[in-house]
């Protein structure tokens, strides 16, 4: 008799998941109605779900812990699980920031191993090719949370920092997710990691690194002749680790060709010649960090904003606190913003939204100057994506 199959919410990464199971079915916040879904599946909604009929639950990632469906469910498993017996090398690449541009940097050095990316990149496990010889997969916290039987042959973790506390509940509930792979790795894998988990428990074979520098010279990379700076140095030299540890490679012309996707820390000019930076995908702290350390050595006027997901943010302001910088506060934290600001001492200007910070930066923004989007927050409490947050913000500079 075949397994009764329920599915945690109809999105991308679920619905392709009915291709490999005969008679799913979804259950999904948003659906009112039992109606059919893709390939031969069925859709009700989630007050139907009963766990006495059902004998395996798999969960979109994005559901919180705290969702009805989650908490009712007996047998859950992630995407990850699923496909835990494909029998090829795994590479899962995770992290606060930069995770989405390793994973695409590492494709493009692997790709002539016949490499594929998928997970939180965009493409789901269900999509990939099982006879590909590699996945390389970016994986979120959310997934990680879930997954407690699929492990990858290597673990790529680039520096953590507080993030999406609202979902996980806590700070340390969030670290403990992106570290919850360690622990089930078995002593012929390999995870690169940063130096703060060096005393972490696992089986697996460790390399640890502090920094850039660090990772270069573990590796024999010579920095200088990789093209990429600030934030993306990181990742290029991450995934040229990879390259190196699995094929004995470093590429520095491969990695040069690489193109950077729009909307991390992005550069356009206006009509006068100044420089406007859009760095919309910086939603959490250590993504703005990052990025106002790039243009310190000038002034920087610095749009601030968003749903913060509940995240401490006195860690930002002790760091902006001696720059040369005024902050313009835009979204739904942008009173919190404006109160941390005058108790660190920092110029800010309270506005109504992204347009009205865009006009007053136009107002005084000098030449030898920079403004940069760079929210430290979520885009979803007035965008329908960091993408349309970063657009709108292309679209109003090119107007100036």
């Amino acid at each position: 008799m075949s397994k009764r199959v329920s599915i945690f919410g109809y999105g991308t990464t679920t619905k392709s998941l009915a291709k490999h199971i005969q008679n799913a079915i979804f259950y999904d916040d948003k659906c009112k109605e039992p109606c059919g879904g893709v390939e031969g599946s069925f859709v009700r909604p989630s007050s139907e779900f009963d766990p006495n009929f059902s004998d395996l639950e798999i969960t979109s990632p994005g559901i919180p812990p705290s969702n009805p469906l989650i908490q009712k469910a007996k047998h859950l498993i992630s995407e990850y699980d699923y496909f835990k017996d494909v029998i090829n090398l795994k590479i899962w690449i995770s992290g606060t920031n930069g995770k989405t541009t390793t994973t695409q940097m590492m494709q493009h050095l692997l790709e002539d191993k016949g490499s594929i990316a998928g997970g939180n990149i965009g493409t789901p496990l269900a999509e990939l090719d099982q006879q590909a010889p590699i996945w390389i997969l970016e994986t979120s916290s959310f997934t990680l949370h879930y997954t407690n039987e699929a492990t990858p042959n290597i673990y790529v973790l680039l520096p953590l920092s507080p993030d999406h506390i609202s979902w996980h509940g806590s700070e340390k509930s969030y670290i403990s997710d992106k570290l919850k792979p360690l622990a089930m790795m078995k002593s012929t894998d390999k995870a690169i990691i940063p130096a703060t988990y060096k005393n972490i428990k696992t089986q697996a074979e460790l390399i640890i690194y502090e920094d850039e520098e660090d990772l270069a010279k573990i590796f024999g990379i010579d920095a200088s002749r990789v093209l990429f700076k600030g934030a993306f140095l990181m990742d290029a030299l991450l995934a040229m680790a990879i390259n190196k540890l699995l094929f004995g490679r470093v590429d520095y012309e491969k990695i040069n060709t690489f193109m950077l996707d729009s909307h991390r820390q992005e550069e356009l000019r206006d009509s006068k010649s100044r420089l406007w930076v859009n760095d919309t995908k910086a939603t959490n702290l250590d993504a703005t960090i990052v990025a106002v350390k790039r243009y310190e050595d000038t002034y920087i006027h610095l749009i601030l904003g968003g749903d913060d997901k509940g995240v401490n943010l006195h860690k930002l302001f002790k760091f902006l606190q001696n720059k040369q910088l005024t902050i313009y506060t835009i979204g739904s934290n942008k009173e919190r913003l404006i109160k941390l600001a005058n108790e660190y001492g920092i110029n800010a200007i309270l506005c109504k939204n992204l347009i009205s910070a865009i006009m007053e930066i136009s107002k005084v923004l000098q030449k030898e100057e920079v403004a940069l989007l760079s929210p430290a927050a979520s885009s979803l409490d007035e965008f329908s994506s960091y993408t349309q947050r970063g657009n709108i913000f292309k679209e109003q500079v090119r107007n100036i």
